[in-house]
């Protein structure tokens, strides 16, 4: 009778063994497929309502309502300043730059921080329209630009400035702005 008993536990006990067996290999299988899943996912990221609805930043591409706020702000940070400003200001621009474009950049802000040291011309930009194109990562922002000496309005003119962006991961860089010209070669 002993040896029945032994015989019906090791039996007892071969059978949980090998059901632990199954279950864990289930599970390392389902494992590998879940990574496997997360892996091929795009990534996204829910950043909080700032105008008319919730965001998301994907790694599949920027969405047109992204690269809207984004160019927004950016206008305003590129095209206002004031001699008081001109570190921040171009601490900041250089800030949200793409890396392999901030050597081109800095010397063209180096340009404009020189020039306006020391004297008492500010600018400010009001934007009318913008044009954005998510799939070539540009954006157009047409406004009026209005430069101030001292504390006069010397000149308001309608303008277009251009922006270039890079999407890595998922990240937003400023690759390149600057004033649009029209087809004769002069500024609109």
């Amino acid at each position: 009778m002993d040896l029945s008993y032994q015989h019906s536990q090791h039996q007892r006990i071969l059978k949980q063994r090998n059901l632990l067996f199954t279950v864990t290999g289930a599970l390392g299988i389902a494992s590998v497929v879940l990574l496997g899943v997360t892996l091929s996912r795009d990534r996204e990221v829910v950043l909080q309502p700032v105008l008319r609805s919730p965001l998301t930043v994907s790694s599949a591409g920027v969405s047109r309502d992204y690269l809207e706020m984004i160019t927004r702000d950016v206008v305003l940070l590129t095209l206002d300043r004031n001699p008081q400003n001109l570190e921040y200001w171009m601490e900041s621009v250089l800030a949200i730059s793409s890396p392999r474009a901030q050597g081109r950049l800095k010397a063209d802000l180096m340009k404009i921080v020189e020039e306006q040291r020391g004297s008492s011309i500010a600018q400010f930009f009001t934007i009318q329209s913008m044009t954005i194109d998510p799939d070539r990562l540009t954006s157009e922002v047409t406004g009026e630009l209005h430069t101030i000496v001292g504390s006069k309005v010397v000149s308001k003119q309608l303008r277009t400035f251009r922006y270039r962006w890079e999407y890595a991961g998922l990240t937003l860089k400023l690759i390149g702005f600057g004033m649009v010209e029209d087809e004769k070669g002069k500024k609109p």
